[in-house]
């Protein structure tokens, strides 16, 4: 590949090896990493020990009390996906979560204006909403689970030592980064029991930039899990801790929904776009849009468009706020609801036909979005490559930040609150039911661009995930990028409430307010983190984010 250095404008430049590659949002994580591949792991026991490392040392946007999901592509050309997140408990109907809430003096904790909420959210019965925080936004954890499935199926050494890494940081300290410092801001509001504070919070405190810390309690759950084994979440003492934090809080988990939760190896759906293959998890992830909009994008041939023009992004928008509209209306979980065909192309030509011929925007989309705090959720992901051709897309997240705001007793770990993306609506296709799996915005994804020419990758941050997907794809497929330009590109974002976000650097973003868009520039940390590993003819290629810590490890 040639590159003309004096031309070149990406923020940094690709990385290259060929043993093995780690693109993750933290160093420290990335090196935990490669670390497990120089020591005999493939890039599933890499995926796994980075995670984990990530839970430590990205403790913001991660956990053991989260979910996790991988893409991947084995060196035997195998393309598959494992989904590992757990439903709402056997006892979560809505009339017990109604009746819990409607008891509840104060609902302020439950509904934060910082998350768009109105602190007297539920003031009336019928306006009740599901809560963001507190003990009924939490769902099982799959985490645990999901890394040892991971290993189990296709790695080559053990949990205990992908877990290794992690350990090590959370018993022996590690410095905090600048960006994990800013995001660990507000935990000092969040947790209010001793037992979270305790755990996250330092003299009272949340850590400043360059703080050595240690999270003990979680360094010893991990130790807990490398020697037990992921059983020890589900059915031993940490299982214990967990049910109990919950009913003490008043919800309705109880030690049989955690036992009753096992991991699932899954078959991606996938569909073309200009000759490159792009493999997503099915429902109820949210792969489905990424998809569909890039259907409808090649339909009405969006990439055509010059690169620095408005009409190009005009024309991606056009096709995601379809999809958006779609998606998240239907996707939920498929045992509870049938989720159409989304991803054909024949339903993305009909999908087609109602953008403009003016070239105007679609007024009023109407987004059928599960919940507000997904739009800019927190989110880690990571990618990795080996020199066998094993590629991983791994996903790991609590939903928001430290989740629902509840710590596990003495487990330090903080539970996700991925509940708050169902309903209380029963006519509402994500509607609570006991046992269901919320609508999940995590998807890693993989991209076939030749026959030996694959990628891992994915773009993090809500509803900004496939979003990211479709403008990382786009910009190598039809503007030839390299994987660290396709991330450095300046991006664009459709808004909830129909506003066209952009980053101050997109060129032309003043015109598209000429086109008819309500455009708002945003700061970058709006539009997302990503990574991406590409192994092309027996080369990786990394790039990472710059708009994070993100950090490309190879050897």
């Amino acid at each position: 590949m040639d590159i003309d250095l004096d031309r070149y404008d990406s923020r940094r430049s690709t990385v290259y090896a060929d043993r093995g590659m780690v693109a993750t949002s933290q160093p420290l994580a990335a090196q935990a990493g490669v670390s497990v591949l120089q020591d005999g792991g493939n890039a599933f026991d890499a995926a796994v020990a980075t995670a984990a490392a990530l839970n430590v040392v990205e403790p913001t946007s991660t956990g053991l009390g989260g979910d996790v999901f991988a893409l991947y592509r084995t060196a035997d050309g195998e393309v598959g996906g494992m989904r590992s997140c757990g439903g709402a408990p056997a006892d979560a109907t809505i009339e017990n979560v109604r009746a819990s809430l409607e008891e509840t003096d104060d609902r302020s904790a439950y509904y934060p204006e910082s998350r768009g909420y109105a602190v007297d959210a539920g003031e009336e019965t019928d306006d009740l909403e599901m809560p963001f925080l507190g003990p009924h936004a939490v769902t099982v954890p799959g985490t645990a689970r999901g890394w040892e499935a991971t290993i189990d199926k296709f790695g080559e050494t053990s949990l205990a030592r992908a877990l290794e890494p992690a350990i090590h940081y959370a018993t022996e300290g590690y410095p905090v980064s600048e960006v994990i410092s800013y995001y660990w801001k507000g935990a000092d509001e969040l947790f209010t029991d001793d037992n979270a504070r305790e755990t996250y919070l330092f003299d009272g405190e949340t850590p400043a930039a360059g703080q050595t810390v240690t999270l003990p309690r979680l360094g010893e759950s991990m130790q807990t899990i490398a020697t037990e084994g992921a059983d020890a979440v589900y059915e031993g003492e940490i299982a214990g801790e967990i049910a109990e934090e919950i009913q003490r809080q008043g919800g309705f988990m109880t030690r049989e929904d955690l036992a009753n939760f096992e991991p699932e190896f899954v078959d991606p759906v996938s569909t073309t776009y200009n000759g490159a293959e792009i493999f997503e998890l099915p429902p109820n992830n949210q792969g489905l849009i990424a998809l569909e909009a890039l259907n409808i994008a090649e339909e009405i041939d969006a990439g055509e468009h010059a690169y620095d023009s408005p009409e190009r992004v005009h024309a991606f928008a056009e096709a995601m706020k379809l999809a958006f509209v779609d998606g998240h209306h239907y996707i939920t979980d498929p045992e509870y609801e049938k989720v159409p065909p989304l991803a054909s192309k024949a339903y993305a030509s009909e999908r087609a036909e109602a953008i403009r011929d003016d070239g105007s925007p679609i007024q009023d989309p109407a987004v059928g979005v599960p919940t507000r705090a997904a739009e800019d959720a927190d989110t880690v992901l990571l990618t990795v490559g080996d020199e066998d051709g094993n590629l991983v897309s791994f996903i790991n997240s609590r939903f928001a930040g430290f989740g629902s705001g509840i710590v596990a007793g003495d487990t330090g770990i903080a539970l996700q609150n991925r509940g708050a993306s169902f309903s209380l609506d029963h006519e509402d296709p994500n509607s609570l039911e006991p046992g269901k799996r919320p609508f999940h915005t995590l998807v890693p994804a993989i991209a076939r661009f030749d026959e030996d020419d694959w990628a891992a990758f994915g773009v993090m941050g809500g509803y900004m995930q496939p979003q990211g997907h479709v403008q990382v794809i786009s910009n190598v497929v039809d503007y030839g990028m390299t994987p660290q330009q396709a991330l450095d590109a300046p991006r664009w974002r459709y808004r909830e409430d129909g506003a066209l976000g952009v980053e101050e650097r997109l060129p032309n973003g003043s015109k598209l307010a000429r086109i008819g868009h309500d455009v708002r520039v945003l700061p970058p940390t709006l539009f997302g983190g990503g990574q991406v590993v590409r192994l092309r003819n027996g080369t990786l290629e990394g790039g990472t984010e710059p708009r994070k810590d993100g950090d490309v490890a190879g050897y």
